[in-house]
């Protein structure tokens, strides 16, 4: 009776895998399809290296598969628990930091960003805007990432203030771009396209599901506030504050 139990439970958990690796792979299969079309059709050339091609994108599906997963399991619920906690502890002050560290702590340590500054101070380096040292490009590269989490860690922190004031949404992000179009006005240009790409690498893999678990634990548990119409929205101020913190970077850094 115990054999046919776990065989059962088995079969269970075996299709379930199989459940999940299929959505993955449904998930990726317009990828699959562009890349195939141009590579076959368009440049009429055979795939390069086939069989590593076919292996690394079954690697991404798997990858892919337990990376939702671990969301569902992870991420995701221990944003909204924290966020329900320190909102019922009624403390303002420990809720503000805490999105504050959240916003700071996953963004400087996301491996995008961390690309996207090295390659700007190389950049940024062979053009002569900075000094062609190694210690210089690390600093500028270091400051940039710096200067993208401080602006997610503020971001988060007027996102949490909204939900808690029931401030409109759509105005605050109607000043954001004001503010983003002012400095980009008076940002020295060489920073301009950076900084409106930095608003990008915000939006990660980590970031957007502890930011967006934040938002919705904290409008369930705030009386009078939906999960739905308040939980969300947050994403929108991590995407606009970099901009405006970077041209600002820029015009300490170039000027």
């Amino acid at each position: 009776m115990r054999i046919k139990e776990q065989y059962w439970a088995s079969v269970k958990v075996a299709s379930l895998v199989w459940k999940k690796f299929r959505n993955a792979f449904t998930d990726l299969v317009p990828i699959i399809l562009v890349v195939a079309f141009f590579q076959v059709v368009v440049l009429q050339q055979p795939f390069p290296q086939f069989r590593e091609v076919i292996f690394g994108s079954l690697l991404v599906v798997v990858g892919l598969m337990l990376f939702i997963e671990g969301l569902e399991m992870g991420l995701f619920p221990i944003g909204e628990a924290m966020a329900y906690a320190l909102a019922r502890k009624g403390s303002i002050f420990w809720l503000l930091l805490f999105a504050f560290a959240l916003g700071f702590s996953t963004t400087v340590a996301e491996p995008a960003l961390i690309a996207v500054a090295k390659e700007a101070a190389r950049i940024s380096a062979g053009a002569g805007l900075i000094e062609a040292s190694q210690s210089a490009r690390d600093a500028y590269a270091n400051g940039l990432r710096l200067s993208v989490a401080l602006s997610v860690g503020l971001a988060l922190v007027i996102g949490v203030l909204r939900i808690l004031r029931d401030w409109p949404l759509p105005w605050l992000i109607i000043g954001g771009y004001i503010m983003v179009m002012a400095m980009t006005a008076i940002a020295p240009e060489e920073i301009v396209g950076l900084a409106y790409d930095a608003g990008g690498v915000t939006t990660s893999t980590i970031t957007v599901p502890l930011v967006a678990a934040l938002g919705v634990g904290l409008a369930s548990v705030i009386k009078g506030r939906s999960p739905l119409v308040d939980g969300f929205g947050l994403i929108a101020f991590a995407s606009l504050m970099p901009m405006i913190f970077v041209m600002g970077y820029g015009l300490i850094v170039f000027r």
